[in-house]
């Protein structure tokens, strides 16, 4: 059972802020991330996951707040640390002119843990050739690339933003596949930030939806997918709707159908709406996590 012990926590913020003059790209960010489990960070572009994980990787100063990673400060980072974290950016900063085998051996340098047999599993696992510089590789197979030498040294966390942006859908199959067996056969934690919402609901236990830098919501995937729900009202009679149910995050009314997303529905939002209304028709409609992000959104948008 996990306690609130930070060494229960691979990654842990407490509202860290970082602001670029006026405008808070990440504001008053708290999220724990509990060791051996996947974290998945989404939003729109824009929203702050790549700043905050440039700051969890020690890339960009904090403006206010704390974070920890591995149990240990941010800033300032400990070499400890680093070689416990592997990072797949979602540009991919490696040396076009080396071979596989020489970006390989270049990074395996880098790490005291480093693991040949597991790296030659990957390398058999992606297909990826040893002898071909890394300039003639497919923007897929740099993605492979990445995540190799991200995880070959065997890290305790992994760290992926973006990483299967604008892969074709086999190849990105074949990267979470990988991302996959790491996970079940080691039990890492990992931080996986995508707009592929699909991907985010197959892979994390965990999920922060994140705009304009505030946290909207932060909650196991089963829960959020199992207690929110969109409802479709019909009411008997035209006319503007009163208050929406407790936990409404998003609603539109077009003649006599209302439309709503409820967060932490529950039998008692149907008990509220028969009998503050008279309706026609009600119906409960199950949500995926992409229409869920959707409605959260546009929930806050729409909101003074």
């Amino acid at each position: 059972m996990v306690t609130d012990s930070s060494s229960d926590f691979a990654v842990e913020t407490i509202a860290l802020t970082k602001r670029f003059g006026d405008k808070a790209a990440v504001d008053d960010l708290s999220i724990r991330i509990p060791v051996g489990t996947t974290f998945g960070f989404v939003g729109p572009n824009g929203a702050g996951k790549t700043t905050t994980i440039k700051m969890l990787m020690g890339m960009l100063n904090k403006t206010a707040g704390r974070a920890r990673v591995l149990g240990e400060d941010v800033t300032p980072r400990l070499e400890a640390t680093k070689q416990s974290v592997g990072y797949v950016p979602e540009l991919h900063f490696i040396y076009r002119w080396m071979r596989v085998s020489e970006v390989i051996g270049f990074c395996r340098s880098l790490y005291a843990n480093w693991n040949d047999r597991f790296c030659d599993e990957l390398l058999e696992l992606f297909e990826l050739d040893r002898t071909k510089k890394v300039r003639y590789l497919s923007k897929g197979m740099v993605a492979k690339l990445a995540l190799l030498l991200a995880i070959a040294h065997e890290p305790e966390l992994l760290i992926l933003d973006e990483p299967t942006s604008g892969l074709d859908p086999i190849v990105r199959e074949e990267f979470l596949d990988g991302v996959l067996r790491m996970i079940c056969q080691r039990q890492q934690t990992v931080l996986f930030s995508s707009h592929t919402l699909s991907d985010v609901q197959r892979l994390a236990d965990t999920v922060g939806i994140i705009y304009e830098g505030r946290l909207l919501d932060c909650c196991p995937t089963d829960e959020l997918l199992t207690r929110t729900k969109r409802v479709r009202v019909v009411l008997k009679d035209e006319g503007s709707p009163g208050q929406p149910p407790e936990g409404t995050v998003w609603s539109r009314f077009e003649g006599r159908e209302w439309l709503m997303t409820v967060r932490r529905f529950s039998p008692d939002t149907l008990e509220y709406l028969r009998s503050s209304y008279s309706l026609d028709n009600i119906e409960v409609i199950d949500l995926g996590l992409e229409d869920i992000f959707k409605d959260l959104v546009r929930g806050r948008r729409a909101s003074p």
